[in-house]
Protein backbone atom coordinates (compact mmCIF):
# COMPACT_ATOMS: atom_id res chain seq x y z
CA UNK A 1 0.00 0.00 0.00
CA UNK A 2 1.32 3.80 -0.87
CA UNK A 3 2.42 5.54 2.16
CA UNK A 4 0.39 8.88 2.40
CA UNK A 5 2.44 12.18 3.96
CA UNK A 6 1.73 13.17 7.07
CA UNK A 7 2.54 16.48 6.49
CA UNK A 8 1.79 18.83 3.96
CA UNK A 9 3.24 22.76 3.69
CA UNK A 10 0.86 24.87 1.29
CA UNK A 11 2.77 27.41 -0.48
CA UNK A 12 0.35 29.99 -1.16
CA UNK A 13 -2.47 31.82 0.96
CA UNK A 14 -6.08 32.86 0.84
CA UNK A 15 -8.95 30.39 -0.17
CA UNK A 16 -6.63 28.00 -1.80
CA UNK A 17 -4.51 27.45 1.11
CA UNK A 18 -7.79 27.13 3.08
CA UNK A 19 -8.79 24.91 0.22
CA UNK A 20 -5.80 22.27 0.49
CA UNK A 21 -5.84 22.31 4.26
CA UNK A 22 -9.29 21.23 4.14
CA UNK A 23 -8.41 18.66 1.84
CA UNK A 24 -5.70 17.42 4.28
CA UNK A 25 -7.35 17.70 7.32
CA UNK A 26 -10.25 15.07 5.55
CA UNK A 27 -7.23 12.71 4.78
CA UNK A 28 -6.11 12.62 8.33
CA UNK A 29 -2.56 15.15 7.31
CA UNK A 30 -1.31 17.59 8.73
CA UNK A 31 -0.57 20.79 7.05
CA UNK A 32 1.36 23.95 7.43
CA UNK A 33 0.82 27.13 6.20
CA UNK A 34 3.42 30.28 5.05
CA UNK A 35 2.49 34.12 6.09
CA UNK A 36 3.76 37.28 5.27
CA UNK A 37 3.68 40.15 7.48
CA UNK A 38 0.31 41.34 5.52
CA UNK A 39 -1.40 37.84 6.61
CA UNK A 40 -0.44 37.26 10.05
CA UNK A 41 -4.64 37.40 11.00
CA UNK A 42 -5.35 35.41 7.57
CA UNK A 43 -7.78 32.48 7.80
CA UNK A 44 -5.31 29.94 6.57
CA UNK A 45 -3.28 30.54 9.18
CA UNK A 46 -5.77 30.09 11.50
CA UNK A 47 -6.75 27.05 10.27
CA UNK A 48 -3.22 25.51 9.66
CA UNK A 49 -2.06 22.89 12.27
CA UNK A 50 1.36 24.88 11.49
CA UNK A 51 2.52 28.45 10.29
CA UNK A 52 5.82 29.54 9.19
CA UNK A 53 6.24 33.78 8.38
CA UNK A 54 7.84 34.07 5.58
CA UNK A 55 8.50 37.63 4.93
CA UNK A 56 7.20 41.52 4.13
CA UNK A 57 3.93 41.83 2.69
CA UNK A 58 5.27 42.20 -1.29
CA UNK A 59 4.77 38.64 -2.73
CA UNK A 60 8.28 39.15 -4.15
CA UNK A 61 9.79 39.14 -0.92
CA UNK A 62 7.95 36.22 1.19
CA UNK A 63 5.60 33.66 -0.87
CA UNK A 64 8.12 34.15 -4.09
CA UNK A 65 11.20 33.49 -2.08
CA UNK A 66 12.15 29.67 -2.73
CA UNK A 67 14.65 29.57 -0.26
CA UNK A 68 12.48 30.44 2.26
CA UNK A 69 9.57 28.27 1.46
CA UNK A 70 11.79 25.47 1.21
CA UNK A 71 13.13 26.21 4.40
CA UNK A 72 10.21 26.47 6.17
CA UNK A 73 9.26 22.58 4.38
CA UNK A 74 12.57 21.27 6.01
CA UNK A 75 12.30 23.21 9.21
CA UNK A 76 8.34 21.60 10.16
CA UNK A 77 9.04 18.27 9.09
CA UNK A 78 6.76 18.40 6.06
CA UNK A 79 7.29 15.68 3.27
CA UNK A 80 5.34 17.74 0.63
CA UNK A 81 4.56 21.28 -1.27
CA UNK A 82 1.45 21.85 -2.45
CA UNK A 83 1.25 25.51 -4.59
CA UNK A 84 -2.22 26.12 -4.97
CA UNK A 85 -2.36 28.20 -8.00
CA UNK A 86 -0.50 31.70 -8.54
CA UNK A 87 2.34 32.13 -7.16
CA UNK A 88 4.71 29.15 -7.39
CA UNK A 89 2.24 26.84 -9.13
CA UNK A 90 3.49 26.99 -12.72
CA UNK A 91 7.62 27.71 -11.45
CA UNK A 92 9.34 24.45 -13.44
CA UNK A 93 12.44 25.84 -11.33
CA UNK A 94 10.22 25.67 -7.78
CA UNK A 95 9.32 22.28 -8.62
CA UNK A 96 12.85 21.33 -9.09
CA UNK A 97 14.07 23.08 -6.14
CA UNK A 98 11.60 21.06 -3.91
CA UNK A 99 12.44 17.86 -5.42
CA UNK A 100 16.39 18.76 -4.97
CA UNK A 101 15.52 19.43 -1.69
CA UNK A 102 13.96 15.81 -0.82
CA UNK A 103 10.04 17.23 -0.70
CA UNK A 104 7.28 16.01 -3.41
CA UNK A 105 6.46 18.53 -5.31
CA UNK A 106 2.14 18.34 -5.36
CA UNK A 107 1.80 19.16 -9.14
CA UNK A 108 3.24 18.05 -12.41
CA UNK A 109 7.29 17.52 -13.48
CA UNK A 110 9.06 20.06 -14.14
CA UNK A 111 10.05 19.05 -17.25
CA UNK A 112 6.03 19.32 -18.28
CA UNK A 113 5.51 23.21 -16.49
CA UNK A 114 8.26 24.53 -18.77
CA UNK A 115 7.13 22.74 -22.08
CA UNK A 116 3.79 24.24 -21.57
CA UNK A 117 4.55 27.66 -19.53
CA UNK A 118 6.23 28.73 -23.01
CA UNK A 119 3.02 29.39 -24.87
CA UNK A 120 5.01 29.52 -28.31
CA UNK A 121 6.32 26.23 -27.30
CA UNK A 122 3.72 24.50 -25.95
CA UNK A 123 1.71 25.56 -29.55
CA UNK A 124 4.71 24.09 -31.64
CA UNK A 125 4.84 20.85 -29.70
CA UNK A 126 0.59 20.58 -29.80
CA UNK A 127 0.70 21.35 -33.99
CA UNK A 128 2.97 18.40 -33.68
CA UNK A 129 1.21 16.00 -31.72
CA UNK A 130 -2.07 16.67 -33.59
CA UNK A 131 -3.67 19.30 -31.76
CA UNK A 132 -5.64 21.92 -33.58
CA UNK A 133 -3.95 25.73 -32.95
CA UNK A 134 -5.20 29.09 -34.12
CA UNK A 135 -2.80 30.44 -36.84
CA UNK A 136 -0.37 32.89 -35.89
CA UNK A 137 3.36 33.56 -36.35
CA UNK A 138 5.77 30.12 -35.83
CA UNK A 139 8.07 31.31 -32.80
CA UNK A 140 8.53 33.88 -30.98
CA UNK A 141 8.78 37.59 -32.55
CA UNK A 142 10.70 40.62 -31.57
CA UNK A 143 9.81 43.50 -33.45
CA UNK A 144 7.03 45.90 -34.76
CA UNK A 145 8.52 44.87 -38.35
CA UNK A 146 8.29 40.69 -37.62
CA UNK A 147 4.67 41.34 -36.76
CA UNK A 148 3.46 43.24 -39.12
CA UNK A 149 4.98 40.57 -41.45
CA UNK A 150 2.90 38.27 -39.84
CA UNK A 151 -0.37 40.26 -40.00
CA UNK A 152 -0.36 40.77 -43.57
CA UNK A 153 0.15 37.23 -44.28
CA UNK A 154 -2.57 35.98 -42.08
CA UNK A 155 -5.22 39.18 -41.61
CA UNK A 156 -6.37 41.73 -39.18
CA UNK A 157 -7.28 41.19 -36.83
CA UNK A 158 -4.63 39.78 -34.49
CA UNK A 159 -3.85 38.88 -30.87
CA UNK A 160 -0.45 39.67 -30.00
CA UNK A 161 0.41 37.74 -26.72
CA UNK A 162 3.60 37.67 -24.25
CA UNK A 163 5.79 34.55 -24.45
CA UNK A 164 5.64 33.75 -20.97
CA UNK A 165 2.37 35.51 -20.34
CA UNK A 166 -0.88 34.36 -18.30
CA UNK A 167 -3.97 35.51 -16.00
CA UNK A 168 -4.85 38.26 -19.53
CA UNK A 169 -1.32 39.87 -18.84
CA UNK A 170 0.89 40.77 -21.85
CA UNK A 171 -2.28 40.58 -24.41
CA UNK A 172 -3.68 42.96 -26.93
CA UNK A 173 -6.06 42.90 -29.25
CA UNK A 174 -4.59 44.83 -32.87
CA UNK A 175 -7.45 45.52 -35.34
CA UNK A 176 -5.23 47.49 -38.12
CA UNK A 177 -2.08 48.33 -39.08
CA UNK A 178 -2.67 52.22 -37.59
CA UNK A 179 -2.25 50.71 -33.99
CA UNK A 180 0.75 48.60 -34.30
CA UNK A 181 3.36 50.23 -33.25
CA UNK A 182 1.50 51.72 -29.76
CA UNK A 183 0.60 47.82 -29.08
CA UNK A 184 3.52 46.04 -29.64
CA UNK A 185 5.84 48.44 -26.88
CA UNK A 186 2.66 47.67 -24.57
CA UNK A 187 2.45 44.17 -24.89
CA UNK A 188 6.51 43.72 -24.50
CA UNK A 189 6.62 46.29 -21.97
CA UNK A 190 4.10 44.84 -20.21
CA UNK A 191 5.56 41.49 -20.50
CA UNK A 192 8.96 42.12 -19.47
CA UNK A 193 7.96 43.53 -16.38
CA UNK A 194 5.24 41.10 -15.15
CA UNK A 195 7.39 37.88 -16.81
CA UNK A 196 10.91 39.09 -16.91
CA UNK A 197 10.44 37.79 -20.58
CA UNK A 198 9.64 40.86 -23.21
CA UNK A 199 9.57 38.27 -25.96
CA UNK A 200 5.82 38.07 -27.97
CA UNK A 201 4.13 36.00 -30.31
CA UNK A 202 1.04 36.69 -32.92
CA UNK A 203 -2.40 34.73 -33.02
CA UNK A 204 -5.09 35.12 -35.33
CA UNK A 205 -8.09 36.76 -33.62
CA UNK A 206 -11.28 34.50 -33.38
CA UNK A 207 -14.13 36.85 -33.49
CA UNK A 208 -17.04 36.06 -31.09
CA UNK A 209 -14.97 33.12 -29.41
CA UNK A 210 -16.01 30.96 -26.48
CA UNK A 211 -13.67 30.30 -24.03
CA UNK A 212 -13.72 26.51 -23.25
CA UNK A 213 -11.64 24.37 -20.98
CA UNK A 214 -11.02 21.03 -19.97
CA UNK A 215 -9.83 19.37 -17.56
CA UNK A 216 -7.07 16.20 -17.09
CA UNK A 217 -6.21 14.08 -14.75
CA UNK A 218 -3.25 11.56 -15.18
CA UNK A 219 -1.48 9.25 -12.91
CA UNK A 220 2.29 8.03 -12.61
CA UNK A 221 1.58 4.59 -14.35
CA UNK A 222 0.02 5.78 -17.85
CA UNK A 223 -3.35 6.73 -16.90
CA UNK A 224 -4.76 10.12 -18.10
CA UNK A 225 -8.61 10.64 -18.46
CA UNK A 226 -10.58 14.17 -18.89
CA UNK A 227 -13.73 15.52 -16.83
CA UNK A 228 -15.26 17.44 -19.08
CA UNK A 229 -15.40 20.58 -19.51
CA UNK A 230 -15.79 24.53 -17.96
CA UNK A 231 -17.54 27.30 -19.73
CA UNK A 232 -15.03 30.74 -18.69
CA UNK A 233 -16.14 33.08 -21.56
CA UNK A 234 -17.66 35.42 -19.15
CA UNK A 235 -13.83 37.61 -18.44
CA UNK A 236 -13.52 41.36 -17.47
CA UNK A 237 -9.78 42.07 -18.86
CA UNK A 238 -8.94 38.41 -20.15
CA UNK A 239 -10.09 36.96 -16.55
CA UNK A 240 -12.58 34.99 -15.62
CA UNK A 241 -15.05 35.60 -13.26
CA UNK A 242 -17.78 33.60 -13.72
CA UNK A 243 -17.41 29.96 -15.03
CA UNK A 244 -19.53 26.81 -15.26
CA UNK A 245 -20.08 23.25 -15.97
CA UNK A 246 -21.62 21.69 -18.45
CA UNK A 247 -21.04 24.62 -21.05
CA UNK A 248 -24.02 25.69 -22.61
CA UNK A 249 -22.39 25.73 -25.94
CA UNK A 250 -20.90 22.18 -26.13
CA UNK A 251 -22.61 19.41 -27.53
CA UNK A 252 -22.07 15.81 -27.20
CA UNK A 253 -19.68 15.09 -29.84
CA UNK A 254 -17.78 18.38 -29.19
CA UNK A 255 -17.62 17.63 -25.60
CA UNK A 256 -16.26 14.14 -26.50
CA UNK A 257 -13.90 15.83 -29.31
CA UNK A 258 -12.30 18.74 -26.96
CA UNK A 259 -11.90 15.82 -24.27
CA UNK A 260 -9.73 13.27 -26.47
CA UNK A 261 -7.69 16.38 -27.53
CA UNK A 262 -6.91 17.37 -23.96
CA UNK A 263 -5.88 13.93 -23.08
CA UNK A 264 -3.15 13.86 -26.24
CA UNK A 265 -2.10 17.28 -25.11
CA UNK A 266 -1.45 16.13 -21.77
CA UNK A 267 0.43 12.63 -23.07
CA UNK A 268 2.59 14.98 -25.25
CA UNK A 269 4.13 16.30 -22.15
CA UNK A 270 4.28 12.82 -19.61
CA UNK A 271 1.94 14.59 -17.39
CA UNK A 272 1.09 13.62 -14.10
CA UNK A 273 -1.45 15.35 -11.90
CA UNK A 274 -4.17 18.03 -12.61
CA UNK A 275 -3.78 20.63 -15.30
CA UNK A 276 -6.32 22.32 -17.87
CA UNK A 277 -6.19 22.35 -21.28
CA UNK A 278 -8.05 25.59 -22.37
CA UNK A 279 -9.52 25.69 -26.15
CA UNK A 280 -11.01 28.76 -28.10
CA UNK A 281 -14.29 27.93 -29.85
CA UNK A 282 -15.55 29.92 -32.90
CA UNK A 283 -19.18 30.20 -34.06
CA UNK A 284 -19.18 26.85 -35.98
CA UNK A 285 -18.13 25.01 -32.66
CA UNK A 286 -14.38 24.56 -34.34
CA UNK A 287 -11.98 24.87 -31.39
CA UNK A 288 -8.28 25.61 -31.15
CA UNK A 289 -5.72 24.83 -28.60
CA UNK A 290 -4.66 28.32 -26.35
CA UNK A 291 -2.59 27.25 -23.50
CA UNK A 292 -2.25 24.36 -21.14
CA UNK A 293 -2.46 25.57 -17.09
CA UNK A 294 -0.44 22.66 -15.11
CA UNK A 295 -2.00 23.83 -11.85
CA UNK A 296 -5.45 23.08 -10.30
CA UNK A 297 -7.63 25.86 -10.93
CA UNK A 298 -9.49 28.70 -9.81
CA UNK A 299 -12.80 27.15 -10.84
CA UNK A 300 -12.11 23.61 -10.03
CA UNK A 301 -15.24 24.05 -7.56
CA UNK A 302 -17.67 23.22 -10.99
CA UNK A 303 -15.87 20.42 -11.76
CA UNK A 304 -15.59 18.47 -8.61
CA UNK A 305 -19.58 19.10 -7.73
CA UNK A 306 -20.87 17.49 -11.53
CA UNK A 307 -18.28 14.50 -11.13
CA UNK A 308 -18.64 14.33 -7.14
CA UNK A 309 -14.67 13.94 -7.18
CA UNK A 310 -12.22 15.63 -4.73
CA UNK A 311 -9.34 17.16 -7.07
CA UNK A 312 -7.49 18.37 -4.33
CA UNK A 313 -7.33 15.56 -2.49
CA UNK A 314 -6.95 13.73 -5.43
CA UNK A 315 -3.53 15.69 -6.39
CA UNK A 316 -2.34 14.43 -3.02
CA UNK A 317 -3.24 10.84 -3.52
CA UNK A 318 -1.34 10.63 -6.92
CA UNK A 319 1.75 12.95 -5.82
CA UNK A 320 2.15 10.72 -3.02
CA UNK A 321 2.39 7.23 -5.89
CA UNK A 322 -1.79 6.24 -6.00
CA UNK A 323 -3.29 5.61 -8.98
CA UNK A 324 -6.45 7.22 -10.36
CA UNK A 325 -9.18 5.11 -8.83
CA UNK A 326 -11.54 5.37 -11.98
CA UNK A 327 -11.73 5.50 -15.79
CA UNK A 328 -12.24 7.84 -18.54
CA UNK A 329 -15.92 5.33 -18.91
CA UNK A 330 -16.73 5.77 -15.20
CA UNK A 331 -16.52 9.30 -15.17
CA UNK A 332 -20.11 10.98 -15.73
CA UNK A 333 -21.32 15.05 -15.31
CA UNK A 334 -24.05 15.09 -13.26
CA UNK A 335 -26.48 18.51 -12.79
CA UNK A 336 -25.03 22.02 -13.27
CA UNK A 337 -22.93 24.18 -11.21
CA UNK A 338 -21.84 27.79 -11.87
CA UNK A 339 -19.07 30.17 -10.20
CA UNK A 340 -19.21 33.57 -8.92
CA UNK A 341 -15.50 34.69 -8.08
CA UNK A 342 -16.45 37.78 -5.12
CA UNK A 343 -13.73 40.43 -5.67
CA UNK A 344 -13.08 43.22 -3.66
CA UNK A 345 -13.15 45.30 -6.95
CA UNK A 346 -15.04 48.70 -8.50
CA UNK A 347 -17.33 47.36 -11.73
CA UNK A 348 -17.79 50.92 -12.07
CA UNK A 349 -14.54 52.35 -12.66
CA UNK A 350 -13.41 49.36 -14.66
CA UNK A 351 -13.39 46.42 -12.14
CA UNK A 352 -10.12 48.17 -10.76
CA UNK A 353 -9.11 46.71 -7.40
CA UNK A 354 -10.92 48.34 -3.97
CA UNK A 355 -9.44 46.29 -1.14
CA UNK A 356 -9.66 47.37 2.31
CA UNK A 357 -11.62 46.13 5.45
CA UNK A 358 -14.87 43.39 5.63
CA UNK A 359 -16.51 45.46 8.61
CA UNK A 360 -20.06 43.05 8.61
CA UNK A 361 -20.34 39.93 6.63
CA UNK A 362 -23.18 37.68 5.91
CA UNK A 363 -22.45 34.57 3.78
CA UNK A 364 -25.16 32.95 1.70
CA UNK A 365 -26.31 29.18 2.45
CA UNK A 366 -28.77 26.27 1.87
CA UNK A 367 -29.46 23.61 -1.05
CA UNK A 368 -26.91 23.35 -3.69
CA UNK A 369 -24.45 26.35 -2.34
CA UNK A 370 -20.90 25.95 -1.41
CA UNK A 371 -18.07 28.50 -0.37
CA UNK A 372 -14.93 28.76 -1.10
CA UNK A 373 -13.26 31.83 1.15
CA UNK A 374 -9.97 33.10 2.09
CA UNK A 375 -11.46 35.65 5.37
CA UNK A 376 -13.77 36.57 7.64
CA UNK A 377 -15.53 39.26 9.25
CA UNK A 378 -13.47 41.35 9.85
CA UNK A 379 -10.61 40.49 7.89
CA UNK A 380 -8.74 42.82 5.94
CA UNK A 381 -8.16 42.23 1.98
CA UNK A 382 -4.59 43.30 1.49
CA UNK A 383 -3.49 45.52 -1.16
CA UNK A 384 -0.81 43.58 -1.96
CA UNK A 385 -2.59 40.63 -3.51
CA UNK A 386 -5.69 39.35 -5.67
CA UNK A 387 -8.91 41.02 -4.19
CA UNK A 388 -10.51 37.83 -3.99
CA UNK A 389 -12.67 37.39 -1.10
CA UNK A 390 -14.24 34.33 -1.84
CA UNK A 391 -15.96 31.47 -4.53
CA UNK A 392 -19.77 31.25 -4.15
CA UNK A 393 -20.63 28.04 -5.97
CA UNK A 394 -23.86 27.09 -7.27
CA UNK A 395 -25.64 23.52 -8.19
CA UNK A 396 -28.46 22.34 -9.51
CA UNK A 397 -29.83 19.24 -11.61
CA UNK A 398 -29.95 21.76 -14.24
CA UNK A 399 -29.10 25.31 -15.46
CA UNK A 400 -32.05 26.81 -14.39
CA UNK A 401 -31.95 25.56 -11.05
CA UNK A 402 -28.20 26.11 -10.54
CA UNK A 403 -28.74 29.96 -12.06
CA UNK A 404 -31.75 29.93 -9.46
CA UNK A 405 -30.03 29.08 -6.32
CA UNK A 406 -27.17 31.60 -7.69
CA UNK A 407 -29.67 34.39 -7.78
CA UNK A 408 -30.97 33.35 -4.23
CA UNK A 409 -27.11 33.09 -2.54
CA UNK A 410 -26.51 36.39 -4.63
CA UNK A 411 -29.01 38.14 -2.99
CA UNK A 412 -28.26 36.26 0.47
CA UNK A 413 -24.33 37.41 0.60
CA UNK A 414 -23.81 41.32 1.93
CA UNK A 415 -20.55 42.75 2.83
CA UNK A 416 -19.50 46.12 4.93
CA UNK A 417 -16.93 47.98 5.52
CA UNK A 418 -14.52 50.30 3.44
CA UNK A 419 -14.05 48.03 0.90
CA UNK A 420 -15.66 48.01 -2.64
CA UNK A 421 -17.42 44.26 -4.43
CA UNK A 422 -18.39 42.85 -7.25
CA UNK A 423 -21.26 41.62 -6.24
CA UNK A 424 -24.15 43.35 -8.03
CA UNK A 425 -22.28 42.85 -10.83
CA UNK A 426 -22.87 38.98 -10.49
CA UNK A 427 -26.38 39.95 -9.64
CA UNK A 428 -27.10 41.36 -13.11
CA UNK A 429 -25.29 38.86 -15.09
CA UNK A 430 -27.74 36.31 -13.09
CA UNK A 431 -30.82 38.14 -15.35
CA UNK A 432 -29.60 38.95 -17.96
CA UNK A 433 -31.56 37.38 -21.18
CA UNK A 434 -28.46 36.62 -22.75
CA UNK A 435 -26.72 34.87 -20.18
CA UNK A 436 -29.70 33.03 -19.45
CA UNK A 437 -30.12 31.90 -23.06
CA UNK A 438 -26.62 30.95 -23.23
CA UNK A 439 -25.60 33.06 -26.03
CA UNK A 440 -22.58 35.05 -24.83
CA UNK A 441 -18.54 34.65 -25.43
CA UNK A 442 -15.92 35.96 -24.34
CA UNK A 443 -16.59 39.72 -25.27
CA UNK A 444 -19.87 39.99 -23.37
CA UNK A 445 -19.15 41.86 -20.56
CA UNK A 446 -17.22 44.90 -22.69
CA UNK A 447 -20.26 44.89 -25.22
CA UNK A 448 -23.49 44.81 -22.49
CA UNK A 449 -21.84 45.92 -19.15
CA UNK A 450 -21.97 49.74 -18.04
CA UNK A 451 -20.83 49.78 -15.11
CA UNK A 452 -24.13 51.76 -13.50
CA UNK A 453 -26.26 48.37 -14.52
CA UNK A 454 -27.56 46.32 -11.29
CA UNK A 455 -28.94 48.07 -8.43
CA UNK A 456 -26.27 49.75 -6.01
CA UNK A 457 -24.77 47.86 -3.15
CA UNK A 458 -26.00 49.41 0.18
CA UNK A 459 -23.46 49.38 3.68
CA UNK A 460 -25.52 48.65 6.38
CA UNK A 461 -23.81 50.79 8.98
CA UNK A 462 -24.32 54.08 6.28
CA UNK A 463 -27.87 53.08 5.75
CA UNK A 464 -28.53 52.74 9.66
CA UNK A 465 -27.17 56.32 10.15
CA UNK A 466 -29.87 57.15 7.43
CA UNK A 467 -32.79 55.63 8.99
CA UNK A 468 -31.68 57.08 12.27
CA UNK A 469 -30.95 61.26 11.07
CA UNK A 470 -34.77 60.44 9.41
CA UNK A 471 -36.35 59.09 12.68
CA UNK A 472 -35.34 61.77 14.47
CA UNK A 473 -36.38 64.34 12.19
CA UNK A 474 -39.76 62.68 11.55
CA UNK A 475 -40.10 62.78 15.18
CA UNK A 476 -39.52 66.35 16.31
CA UNK A 477 -39.17 68.19 12.60
CA UNK A 478 -35.91 69.76 13.80
CA UNK A 479 -33.14 68.45 11.91
CA UNK A 480 -30.75 65.83 13.69
CA UNK A 481 -28.01 66.85 15.50
CA UNK A 482 -24.80 64.49 16.02
CA UNK A 483 -24.89 62.74 19.62
CA UNK A 484 -22.21 64.08 22.54
CA UNK A 485 -19.37 61.77 22.99
CA UNK A 486 -20.30 60.72 26.91
CA UNK A 487 -18.54 58.13 28.98
CA UNK A 488 -21.72 57.83 31.00
CA UNK A 489 -23.31 54.36 30.77
CA UNK A 490 -26.04 53.80 28.56
CA UNK A 491 -29.27 51.76 27.90
CA UNK A 492 -29.85 52.41 24.10
CA UNK A 493 -30.14 49.31 22.09
CA UNK A 494 -27.18 47.37 20.77
CA UNK A 495 -25.85 49.00 17.42
CA UNK A 496 -24.85 45.06 16.41
CA UNK A 497 -28.26 44.42 16.92
CA UNK A 498 -29.87 47.33 14.84
CA UNK A 499 -27.75 46.94 12.38
CA UNK A 500 -28.40 43.37 11.72
CA UNK A 501 -32.35 44.28 11.78
CA UNK A 502 -31.47 47.15 9.22
CA UNK A 503 -29.80 44.84 7.13
CA UNK A 504 -32.48 42.05 7.32
CA UNK A 505 -35.03 44.61 6.42
CA UNK A 506 -32.95 45.62 3.45
CA UNK A 507 -33.66 42.15 1.73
Amino acid sequence: MTRMFKRILIANRGEIAVRVIRACREMGIESVAVFSDADRASLHVREADFAVHVGPAPAAESYLKTERIIDAALRTGAEAIHPGYGFFSENANFARAVKDAGLTFIGPPASAVERMGDKVEARKLMAAAGVPVVPGSPGTLESEEEVRAVANRIGYPIMLKAAAGGGGKGMRLVENDHDLTALVRSVASEAKSSFGDGRFYVEKFVPGPRHIEVQVFADNFGNTVHLFERECSLQRRHQKVIEESPSPFVTAAMRQAMGEVAVKAARAVDYVGAGTVEFLADENRNFYFLEMNTRIQVEHPVTELVTGIDLVKLQIAVAAGQPLPFTQAELQQRGWALECRVYAEDPTAGFSPAPGKIQTMRLPDGPGIRIDAGVYEGAEVPIFYDPMICKLIAWGRDRDEAIARMRRALDEFSISGDLVTNLDFHRWVMRQPLFLKGEFDTGFIGQHYSGADGRVEQDPARLAAILAAAFLVSRDGTQARPPVASSAPTTQTSAWKTLGRIDSLRR
